[in-house]
Formats: structure tokens, C-alpha cells, sequence
């Protein structure tokens, strides 16, 4: 399919027009930050924005999403008996996310959709779901997405690329659901010459405003156990206080834990996003915690996204490049930085 140009008015328009078939998702200006709602009455997308604070991730992957429940209560035949939980499974699609929140969707689907393990509620959300990705035309200083296999105007998971011309929108459909959603939208005129310089002029430009990369090439070839025991852990984590804002923002962190909860004579099955960074992470029931001191827990979540990821996967880091964590980090502590001296061990 040729690249298309929608009016802004317009594309609007023919979201509003979808949304009564599809859950539609887009970025929305609060009271300090935006953040992805569902396009709706009074809902006003913001597609001028540079990125949400927390990754769109959380659409596909709630942060705290109940499983199973139960009757607890001992007249039921049905007592201690655990179901599934029903779902929503209304189409959705996600308009105006940046391509390194996909980039990092694509992670994440390597722990929940693998020829090993199948997750069902991962894997029906996922594929339901439509990603039109808003290349990112204004990098912020902490951005570094190319230098991890991304790219402003990255086409990677995205179904639909669409470059902000100013006045109207260009949109690219990368896949055949892509395809599908423009047509649904009911398609645009097809992009002249001028409309296609002015999108390649926008990437260009961007290109040039991204901050300093990441370089995690060495690190693949290093043995572990050099890596492991270095001696730059500590001075790394002297200022960390365990928070775990980087992994809670991180577009490609997937750990979770499990928690049962009892309200009355119902019981619920939850999974909630756990962290590496938190205390209890690796307690076990014995007592014991392997990782109980913080610079076991700061080396650890370094070493699996530049280093255990790599080895597993063959596919890069575990990092989407997107920089929250380098921007929200309350002490100050930079992903870039940790790599180059994994680099020089």
C-alpha cells in the first residue's frame, strides 16, 4: 500500500468513527504528564507529545490483572474451585505509539510468546491489538533508540507508520492488519512527492537530535563471571535506593509475581508487575534472599538487560533505547554509563 496523508481534523474524525468497534488508545495531556487513554467522549488526543512517562506496555500488559477467582464460600458445589477470570476481548489498537515503546513490545514478547511457554492472555491481547506507531520527530536528550536496533521512524512491530507533516499526517501501513485499519478508516489520498520529502526531511532531522548512544558489543564477548565480579558494582550502586522507577517505566521489563486475595467468601488470583530492584524479589520461603543486599540487585538488572539477554537471545540488549530510565532516575544513575563499563572490564 502507497503512503497516505490524512488531514489532522480528519484522522481524527475517523478514529472517533472506529472507536465504537475497537478499543482505540491514544496519548492524552493530564495535569502533568500523558498518558494513553481510550479514545471516547471528551477524551482530546495529544498526539504533540514527545512520550508518555509510563510505557503504553501496561495496554498489553496491565499492571496488576486478575486471573482467576473462586468461591470461598462452603455452601457452593463450586467452593476452592479456581476459573478464569473473563476477559475483554474487544479488537484494540494503540495510535501514536512511539517506536521504541514497539521496539519494546517485541522484547517482551520473546518471555510470553515462545516455542517454550505461551501466555494466553499475553498472546490474545498482543494479537488483537494494532500498534500505529508516531515516528518520533523531537529525540529528547536521553533518547539513544538506534543505537539498540530501533530508530525514530523505526517500522519494528509496528503495523501503521505515521510521520507528523505539520498540518496532516502521512501514514505507512507496514503489515497486512495495518493495511486492514487504514481501510477501516476509510483511507486517505495518496502522498505526493512534496508530502514524502517533507516526512524524509522530518527523519533526517531527527536523526540528528538523538543523545548519546549505548554500546553493548564487547559486553556479548566477555565471560560472565568477569563481568559478575567486577569491581565497578558498588560505585554503580553507592547512590541507588532501590525505588525501582527504572524498571517500573521500562518499556521491556516483564517480571511479575503472583498473589492470591481473599474480599468476604470470594477469593481472586492476581498477577502484579514485580521488580528486580525491590528487597523481597528473590526472598525465599525458607527465608533466605540470594540477592538481600542493593548491589546485588542493581548488578543483576544490568547484567540481564545488557549481558544474560544478549546471550540467551541472540537479539541485542534488553533495551528499547526509549531513556526513561536515564530521565526519571532519582539519583542519576545512566544505563549508557553502566555499559561503557561493563565494556572496559
Amino acid at each position: 500500500m502507497k503512503e497516505q496523508v490524512f488531514s489532522k481534523s480528519d484522522w481524527l474524525k475517523r478514529l472517533r468513527a472506529l472507536a465504537g468497534s475497537t478499543r482505540i488508545y491514544v496519548p492524552v495531556k493530564g495535569p502533568e504528564l500523558h498518558v494513553f487513554r481510550i479514545l471516547g467522549e471528551g477524551v482530546e488526543p495529544d498526539f504533540d507529545y514527545r512520550n508518555t512517562r509510563l510505557s503504553p506496555k501496561a495496554i498489553i500488559y496491565p499492571p496488576s490483572e486478575r486471573l482467576f477467582e473462586c468461591s470461598l464460600d462452603e455452601k457452593d458445589p463450586a467452593c476452592n474451585i479456581f476459573k478464569e477470570v473473563d476477559k475483554d476481548r474487544t479488537p484494540l489498537a494503540i495510535v501514536g505509539i512511539r517506536p521504541c515503546d514497539a521496539h519494546g513490545l517485541g522484547i517482551v514478547q520473546r518471555n510470553f510468546d515462545n516455542p517454550e511457554y505461551k501466555d494466553p492472555w499475553w498472546v490474545s491481547r498482543f494479537e488483537s491489538c494494532t500498534l500505529i506507531g508516531l515516528g518520533c520527530s523531537s529525540p529528547g536528550s536521553t533518547c539513544f533508540c538506534s543505537s539498540v536496533g530501533g530508530g525514530p521512524f523505526s517500522e519494528k512491530m509496528l503495523d501503521v507508520l505515521l510521520w507528523d507533516l505539520g498540518d496532516q499526517f502521512m501514514a505507512r501501513a507496514v503489515t497486512q492488519k495495518g493495511e486492514t485499519f487504514l481501510v477501516q478508516a476509510g483511507g486517505g489520498a495518496e502522498a505526493d512527492q512534496v508530502a514524502k520529502k517533507k516526512a524524509e526531511e522530518v527523519e533526517k532531522s531527527a536523526a540528528k537530535r538523538l543523545g548519546r548512544g549505548i554500546s553493548a558489543d564487547r559486553i556479548r564477548g566477555k565471560k560472565i563471571n568477569d563481568l559478575f565480579n567486577a569491581s565497578y558494582w558498588e560505585d554503580v550502586a553507592f547512590a541507588c535506593i532501590n525505588c525501582g522507577t527504572c524498571t517500573y517505566l521500562c518499556p521491556t521489563c516483564w517480571c511479575f509475581d503472583i498473589q492470591d486475595e481473599v474480599f468476604g467468601k470470594t477469593g481472586d488470583r492476581i498477577r502484579n508487575w514485580d521488580s528486580c530492584m525491590f528487597p523481597l524479589f528473590t526472598l525465599h520461603g525458607s527465608g533466605h534472599n540470594p540477592r538481600d543486599k542493593k548491589v546485588q540487585r542493581l548488578r543483576q538488572r544490568f547484567m540481564h538487560k545488557l549481558k544474560y539477554y544478549q546471550d540467551k537471545y541472540n537479539a541485542g540488549v534488553q533495551c528499547s533505547g526509549c531513556g526513561r530510565c536515564v530521565q526519571h532516575c532519582p539519583v542519576n544513575i545512566d544505563i549508557r554509563e553502566v555499559a561503557d563499563r561493563m565494556n572496559n572490564v
